[in-house]
């Protein structure tokens, strides 16, 4: 079926709702406050916040494949995307317990809290990615997933500066006041909540979803075939060596990916000292360039191909985050003496502030290309009828090993410099683009005979 205008519309507003969780919780806001606060600065809470997201990806690891098998048996997606979304946001609201100095069952709490809020935003996103072939024609696909994501970036770019004015920490803003030990950095958790409810209901009202039957029976029916069928498509991926590899290099490019927005806020307020408002300032930045780099990013993947598109956006992200990393120990391009902030110095008053920001504009112009792409691929690639347990199978490309990037910079962080631990990302980026080297892209000609393949145009 293909949706109408306001169908599609609601299926890319999921990703404005959603899309908040990872900018403000993992990247910009909470985590670099859960580093320095909950646990306290220096590599013990750098080291404890790469274990939770190695746990988080670990336990998505063991059940996206079965979820997207589901998605394909029950054939009905927006219940499980509701579902997942409400647990979500209960985990999240959590979050407001995170004080400072936090520690035994309080610590394990706020921990289990944030894993469990990742695994369920991207649980639904399983589901939602798989009513994607299914509600434009083949030859739009890589427009509907650029206004998808283009749109949760737009979400997130909204999100952060309300989530600043209602803490009283936008410039020159006054703002509601709360009162409380950090109550402005533990209120996110409760705003991302509400926001992920609230943004849902587009999706909820206006998409279109398969009917199926309701009947408990043929629930449990679906689950067993769908454990039946997770083991069916692992066993048969090396009977596929082009989508296999195809998989194992968004496997590598998506770890890379994955840790630069679970670090790259860490990494700026620990080089510069930033708090909340630079970091807060810092991720707009991101979001800002993030939307028409999306947009673009779309029409470019439907003329030159995804696998193209991927290659220009993951290419640029290493590019970047070496420029990123290239700033430290008051330096700057590694070799070039260049004078750091202190607590004295205003907001973005020196030269490698200013440097980062740049950088993170064309982070954020990479970033959403990348992820718009890698989705439109795996829609070209997939057999039809399988298309949730194959976005299962890319859910699980995305996560499998996400785990191990946090995990090695955890590991790192402890014994050697952190510019040296952090260009573990630039190892897993380069491997992405070594093994999508190899892939061979296809594309759906004719909407009407989605088996009808045809290469890419030159």
């Amino acid at each position: 079926m293909n949706a109408s205008l306001k169908g599609r519309l609601g299926w890319a507003m999921y990703d404005w709702a959603a899309q908040p969780l990872f900018t403000i919780i993992v990247t910009f806001i909470f985590g670099p406050y859960f580093v320095n606060q909950v646990v306290g600065s220096g590599g013990n809470g750098q080291a404890l916040w790469a274990n939770t997201q190695a746990y988080a990806g670990f336990l998505l690891a063991l059940t996206a494949p079965f979820l997207g098998a589901y998605a394909d048996e029950s054939n009905s997606r927006k219940p499980w995307v509701v579902g997942a979304s409400i647990l979500c946001a209960a985990a999240c609201a959590l979050l407001w317990f995170a004080t400072p100095g936090a520690h035994d069952a309080r610590l394990v709490l706020i921990i289990v809290a944030v894993i469990i809020s990742i695994w369920g935003a991207e649980a639904a996103i399983i589901f939602n990615n798989a009513m994607l072939p299914s509600l434009t024609t083949a030859g739009r696909i890589g427009r509907l997933s650029g206004l998808g994501w283009a749109l949760g970036y737009a979400g997130a770019l909204l999100a952060l500066p309300v989530m600043l004015w209602v803490t009283g920490q936008l410039p020159g803003v006054p703002g509601p006041a709360f009162e409380g030990e950090w109550a402005a950095e533990r209120l996110t958790g409760p705003f991302v909540a509400i926001w992920l409810i609230v943004f849902m209901v587009p999706f909820m009202l206006w998409t279109p979803d398969a009917r199926t039957s309701t009947s408990r029976q043929s629930r449990w029916k679906a689950v067993r075939r769908s454990l039946y069928s997770t083991l069916a498509a692992v066993k048969e991926l090396p009977s596929q060596p082009n989508l296999l590899r195809y998989l194992l290099a968004r496997m590598a490019y998506y770890d890379g990916l994955n840790a630069i927005f679970a670090f790259g806020g860490v990494y700026a307020a620990a080089q510069f000292d930033w708090g909340t408002t630079e970091l807060g300032l810092f991720g707009i930045i991101i979001l800002l360039f993030g939307v028409p780099g999306c947009l673009l990013g779309g029409i470019l993947d439907d003329r030159i191909g995804a696998k193209r598109s991927l290659y220009l956006s993951v290419g640029g992200l290493f590019v970047t985050m070496t420029a990123i990393l290239s700033i430290g120990d008051e330096k700057i391009l590694f070799i070039v003496p260049a004078e750091f902030p202190t607590r004295e110095t205003g907001l973005f008053a020196t030269a490698p502030e200013w440097l980062m920001v740049g950088l993170a504009a064309l982070l954020g112009a990479f970033a959403g290309p990348s992820q718009s792409a890698s989705r439109t691929l795996i829609a070209r690639l997939a057999p039809p009828e399988d298309i949730g347990k194959y976005f299962g199978l890319f859910a699980l490309s995305g996560k499998a090993t996400s785990f191990l990037a946090p995990l090695m910079i955890g590991l790192l962080l402890t014994r050697v410099d952190e510019r040296f631990a952090y260009s573990v990302i630039l190892l897993f980026l380069a491997v992405g683009l070594i093994l999508l080297a190899g892939v061979r892209e296809t594309r759906r000609s004719d909407a009407r005979d989605p088996h009808l393949l045809t290469p890419p145009p030159a």
